[in-house]
C-alpha cells in the first residue's frame, strides 16, 4: 500500500542539493534568471527555485517534465522546501526564449567555477586543461516541436539524415579527471555543426581560466571544427589547438610530400613489440610535416599537420597495402605519438552525451524551443553537480556515470523519523556503498566553510 508519509525515495539528494546551495546556484539563478514581459505573469514567478526543483528532479533521474513529481512523494516535500509541481515548472520553461537562455548560460559557468572553487573537480588544472567541443543530434518526432528539422548523423558507422535538434557543448577536463560542461546551445538539426563554434571555444576558455586553469589550455575537436574562426578564437585566448582539418587539395598535396621513411608505428589497444626491435607493429602510423592553414586568407597560420594513417578495412588482400589517412592541425610542441594519443582522447566528450542520453536528454520534452533550450542547460548544470558529488564521494565514484552515481548514491531509500524534534534518516542496513555515502554527507551537511580573518 502507499501509504507512508515518512518515506523518502531519493535521500542522496539531501546532500547533493546542500552542495548546490552552497555552491550559490539559488542564488544565481535568482540574480540572472529574469521574465520580464510574460505570456502567462504567474508562470514567470519565482523563477529561480522552480528552475532548481528541474535540476533536482534531474539529478534524480528524470527525463521529462512529469518526472518532477518523484519530489513531491512521501517525505520530500517535508526534506525540501519550495517543491513546485511539474505543469508549474513546464509554464515557466515555456516562457524562455533565446536571451532566457543566455541568462541561464551564464548560470552554468558562474556555477560551474563555484562548484570547481568548493570542489576539486578539475585536478591538475594548474597545468593542463583540456577543452573539448562536439555536437550531437537527438531525434524527435512529431510535428509539433520547434526547431527541428533534418541533419546528418552517423549510426552504426553509416551517416544517415535523421530529424532531430542538435545540441553543441564544449566540456573541460584534465588528465586526471572525468569532463564538466562549460557550455551548452540548443540549435536546429540541420544546423551546420560548426555554427557558433567560436564563440562557445572563447566562453569555455575563459570559463576554465576562472576555473583555475592556470597552465596550457588545448581545445580539441573533430573536422567540423578546423575552421578559422575557432583557430583564430584559441590563438587570441593564448590556447593552443587540435583541431582535425576537412581533406581538400592541398591538405592532399601536403600528404603527398610525407616521405616513406617518415612514418612511426603508434602504441594503440592491440598493438605488440617486435621482440628483436622493440618497435610497435601496428597497422596505424603517425607522421607530421609543416603547413600553412588557410593560405589564401588573412589569418594563415603555420603550424604541425600531423596524419595518422591505417590500413583500409575494404582491402585486406591487397597485394600494397590502402591507407586511409586522418590529418588533424595543432601547434603543440609534444612528440608526434603523444600529441596523436593526445588528440585521439578527444572522444572523452562522447561520455558526457552518453550520460545525457542516459538521462535528461533521453527525450526532448516540449514542443517550444526555448523551453528545450532551457532544459538542455538545466541538465548540464544537474550533470556538474553530479560530478562533484562523486567527487565528494570519493574512491572510484570520482569518475563514475551519471547513472552509477545515481543507483549507488541519490536514489537511496530513507525512513524520515524525528525522535526529539530531531529529524534523522533512517537508510538501508547493509548499503554496499555506505562509506560513499556517507563520506558525501560529511562533505556537505557537514562543511564548515572557512572563516574569514578580520585585519
Amino acid at each position: 500500500m502507499f501509504d507512508d508519509g515518512n518515506l523518502v525515495s531519493s535521500a542522496g539528494l539531501v546532500p547533493v542539493m546542500t552542495l548546490a546551495e552552497q555552491t550559490g546556484l539559488v542564488r544565481l539563478l535568482a540574480d540572472k534568471v529574469r521574465v520580464t514581459a510574460p505570456r502567462i505573469k504567474s508562470g514567470a514567478a519565482n523563477p529561480a527555485p522552480k528552475l532548481a526543483t528541474l535540476v533536482a528532479g534531474m539529478v534524480a533521474g528524470a527525463d521529462c517534465i512529469d518526472d518532477i513529481d518523484v519530489l513531491r512523494g512521501g517525505g520530500m516535500k517535508t526534506l525540501f522546501n519550495g517543491v513546485y509541481a511539474p505543469s508549474t515548472v513546464g509554464t515557466l520553461l515555456r516562457e524562455f526564449t533565446f536571451g532566457h537562455a543566455r541568462q541561464l548560460e551564464s548560470v552554468l559557468r558562474e556555477h560551474l567555477v563555484a562548484l570547481c572553487g568548493r570542489v576539486d573537480l578539475l585536478p591538475g588544472a594548474a597545468e593542463r586543461v583540456f577543452i573539448d567541443i562536439d555536437s550531437l543530434l537527438r531525434p524527435v518526432y512529431g510535428h509539433a516541436k520547434q526547431g527541428a528539422s533534418y541533419g546528418h548523423a552517423k549510426i552504426a558507422g553509416k551517416a544517415i539524415l535523421r530529424k532531430g535538434l542538435s545540441p553543441l557543448a564544449t566540456t573541460i577536463s584534465t588528465p586526471g579527471s572525468a569532463p564538466v560542461i562549460a557550455g551548452m546551445r540548443l540549435r536546429a538539426g540541420r544546423a551546420n555543426s560548426g555554427k557558433g563554434a567560436g564563440r562557445m571555444v572563447a566562453s569555455a576558455i575563459s570559463t576554465a581560466r576562472a576555473a583555475g586553469a592556470g597552465g596550457k589550455i588545448l581545445v580539441r575537436g573533430d573536422s567540423a571544427y578546423g575552421n578559422r574562426k575557432v583557430v583564430q578564437t584559441c590563438l587570441r585566448a593564448g590556447a593552443q589547438f587540435s583541431l582535425v582539418m576537412t581533406r581538400n587539395p592541398a591538405i592532399d598535396h601536403a600528404l603527398a610530400t610525407i616521405e616513406d621513411t617518415a612514418w612511426t608505428p603508434v602504441s594503440y589497444p592491440g598493438a605488440v613489440r617486435d621482440p628483436d626491435t622493440g618497435a610497435w607493429i601496428s597497422d596505424a602510423e603517425v607522421a607530421e610535416i609543416g603547413y600553412t592553414a588557410f593560405a589564401s586568407t588573412k589569418d594563415r597560420i603555420t603550424a604541425r599537420l600531423i596524419v595518422r594513417r591505417v590500413k583500409d578495412a575494404c582491402y585486406p588482400d591487397a597485394l600494397f597495402p590502402v591507407w586511409r589517412y586522418h590529418p588533424f592541425f595543432t601547434n603543440t610542441d609534444l612528440p608526434v605519438e603523444e600529441a596523436d594519443i593526445t588528440h585521439r582522447q578527444h572522444a572523452i566528450i562522447e561520455t558526457v552525451f552518453a550520460d545525457l542520453i542516459d538521462g535528461p536528454l533521453a527525450h526532448i520534452p516540449s514542443g517550444r524551443f526555448g523551453a528545450n533550450s532551457a532544459w538542455i542547460l538545466c541538465a548540464a548544470i544537474a550533470h556538474n553537480l553530479l560530478r562533484a558529488a562523486g567527487v565528494l564521494a570519493g574512491d572510484r565514484h570520482t569518475r563514475a556515470r551519471g547513472s552509477t552515481l545515481r543507483r549507488k548514491i541519490i536514489n537511496v531509500p530513507a525512513r524520515l523519523a524525528r525522535p526529539q524534534h530531531r529529524p534523522i534518516l533512517h537508510l538501508p542496513t547493509h548499503w554496499p556503498w555506505s562509506k560513499a555515502w556517507l563520506a558525501l554527507w560529511h562533505n556537505t551537511i557537514g562543511y564548515s566553510p572557512p572563516i574569514p580573518t578580520t585585519p
